[in-house]
C-alpha cells in the first residue's frame, strides 16, 4: 500500500528543507549581531561583567512564552496557513529591531533602550523558533511506505535541520571576529538586519500547501490547551522536560564574566574570540552528523548524562586553565580559548539534539507546536535562572572587571553543580524503541 504522504526525501516537490535550512541557517548565523552587542555594551556603554550578564538573560524573557506562541500556531490559521505566517511576522519583528538599533544606537542609545530592542528580536527568534521547530516535530510524525524506512529517518530532520544552524553559527561568528575589528557594531547589525528582511520576503513567497505537512483540524486555543495540559500530564514527557530543564538551572552561567577575563584580562582579541566560537559551532555541526549516523540507537538517558560529565570535566579544565597552569606547561592562552572555551559553550546545547528527538516521539499528534514550544521555554527559562544564578555566584565570590582571584572557586562551584542532576537522570525514558513496539502491540 501506498502512502499518501511524500517522502520527506522528495527535495523536488517538497520545499520543506529549504524553508527550514534557511531558517536554522539564519537562528544560528544570529551569533553575528550578538558578538557586537557584546562589545557594543562593554565598550560603548562601559557595563559591568555582571550587568552584561543580566542584560544576556534578561534579553531572552521572550523565550519563555513560547508555549504561547506554539498553542496561537497550531490553532490559528493565516489564509489556510499555520507555519508559514508565524515565520514571517517573527522574520519581520528581528528586521525591525535589528534595523533600529543600527539607526538610534549612534544617538547615545541609553541600556534601558537597548534591551527594549533586544527583547524584540528575540520576541521575533522565539516565534520563528517555535514554527520551525512545530513543522519538524509534524514532518518527523509522517506515516512512511514501511515501518523500516521510518526507523532508518528517525532523527534526520532533526540532524540536518542542526547542521543547517550550525552552519550558520561557523558562518555568522568567523564573520563577527572578523568584522567587530574593522566596522562598528552599528554596521553589523544594520547588514543583520537586511539578511532577516531578506528572509521575511523570501518566506512570504512560500505556500505552506507545498511542504506537505499533516492536516490537522484547527480546534481552536482553547482546546489546543487542553490537548497541550493532557500532553505534558504524560509522566514521560513531564518527567523528561522537568529533569533536562532542571540540568540547566542549576547550573550558575559565568560566560559575562568568562567574556571580561578573556577580553580584559588576558586582553585576548575579538578575532580569536570569534575563531573560539568558529570551533565550537564546526564541533556542533560534527556532533550533528555523528549523531544522525552513529548514536540514534543509543538510549536518551545515556547520551545525555555522557555530556553532562564532559561538561563537569571542561569546567575543570577553565579551573587549571584560569590558575594559569596551561600557561605555565606552555600552552598558549589563545589556544584554550579557541579550542577547550569553544568546545564548552556549546556543549551546553549539545544534549538538547538527542532530548529533542525523544520528545518528538512522545508527542501527541496534533500538538508538536505546542510541546515543542514548551519544551524551549523550558529551557529557555532554565537558562535565565542560570544566568541569574551565575551573577548570584559572582557576587558571592567577590569576582568584579578588575579582581579575578577567586574566580577559579566560581568555576569549580559551577562543576560541582553540573554534576548534581545525574543523580536524578532515572527520570529520562531510557529505551524509547521498546515503548514503541509497546504501543503497537
Amino acid at each position: 500500500m501506498v502512502s499518501k504522504m511524500k517522502p520527506l526525501s522528495d527535495r523536488k516537490t517538497n520545499p520543506i528543507r529549504n524553508v527550514l535550512g534557511l531558517g536554522y541557517w539564519v537562528q544560528g548565523f544570529r551569533c553575528f549581531p550578538w558578538m557586537a552587542v557584546n562589545f557594543f555594551l562593554k565598550d560603548g556603554l562601559k557595563v559591568d561583567p555582571s550587568t552584561l550578564q543580566i542584560l544576556q538573560n534578561s534579553a531572552n524573557l521572550p523565550m519563555v512564552g513560547k508555549p504561547f506562541y506554539g498553542v496561537i500556531s497550531d490553532a490559528v490559521y493565516v489564509s489556510g496557513q499555520h507555519r508559514i505566517p508565524y515565520i514571517a511576522v517573527g522574520a519581520m519583528l528581528q528586521a525591525v529591531s535589528w534595523l533600529a538599533i543600527a539607526i538610534f544606537s549612534k544617538s547615545d542609545i541609553s541600556i534601558f533602550t537597548m534591551t527594549l530592542y533586544l527583547l524584540l528580536s528575540n520576541l521575533g527568534a522565539s516565534i520563528v523558533e517555535v514554527a520551525n521547530d512545530a513543522i519538524v516535530a509534524e514532518t518527523g510524525k509522517q506515516p512512511t511506505t514501511s515501518s523500516k524506512d521510518y526507523q532508518s529517518s528517525s532523527g534526520e530532520l532533526q540532524s540536518y535541520v542542526w547542521m543547517a544552524s550550525s552552519a550558520g553559527g561557523i558562518l555568522g561568528n568567523l564573520l563577527g571576529g572578523l568584522a567587530i575589528d574593522r566596522f562598528s557594531p552599528e554596521s553589523m547589525f544594520l547588514f543583520f538586519g537586511f539578511l532577516i528582511a531578506l528572509q521575511f520576503f523570501i518566506t512570504i513567497s512560500v505556500r505552506e500547501s507545498s511542504l506537505n505537512l499533516p492536516k490537522t483540524p484547527n480546534v481552536g486555543i482553547r482546546k489546543q490547551l487542553s490537548e497541550l495540559s493532557a500532553a505534558l500530564q504524560k509522566p514521560e514527557i513531564a518527567y523528561s522536560v522537568t529533569w533536562f530543564a532542571a540540568s540547566y538551572a542549576v547550573i550558575p552561567a559565568l560566560t559575562g564574566t568568562m567574556f571580561f577575563y578573556q577580553t580584559e584580562h588576558l586582553k585576548i582579541q575579538s578575532s580569536v574570540l570569534g575563531i573560539s566560537k568558529v570551533f565550537g559551532q564546526a564541533a556542533m555541526l560534527l556532533w550533528g552528523v555523528v549523531y544522525n549516523h552513529y548514536l540514534k540507537s543509543v538510549s536518551p538517558r545515556r547520551l545525555i548524562s555522557a555530556i553532562q560529565v564532559s561538561m563537569a570535566v571542561f569546567m575543570i579544565s577553565d579551573v587549571l586553565f584560569v590558575r594559569g597552569i596551561y600557561r605555565g606547561m606552555g600552552v598558549p592562552d589563545s589556544l584554550y580559548v579557541v579550542i577547550f572555551s569553544g568546545l564548552l559553550e556549546v556543549m551546553f546545547f549539545f544534549k538538547i539534539l538527542p532530548f529533542s528527538v525523544l520528545i518528538a516521539q512522545l508527542c501527541p499528534p496534533g500538538c508538536e507546536g505546542s510541546v515543542m514550544a514548551f519544551v524551549m521555554s523550558a529551557i529557555a527559562l532554565a537558562m535565565i535562572v542560570s544566568g541569574y544564578l551565575g551573577v548570584a555566584l559572582v557576587s558571592y565570590t567577590g569576582v568584579t572587571g578588575d579582581d579575578f582571584s577567586k574566580f577559579p572557586i566560581g568555576l569549580l562551584i559551577q562543576a560541582v553543580s553540573t554534576i548534581i542532576p545525574l543523580y536524578w537522570s532515572y527520570l529520562i525514558p531510557d529505551d524509547m524503541k521498546s515503548k514503541s513496539r509497546r504501543k503497537e502491540e
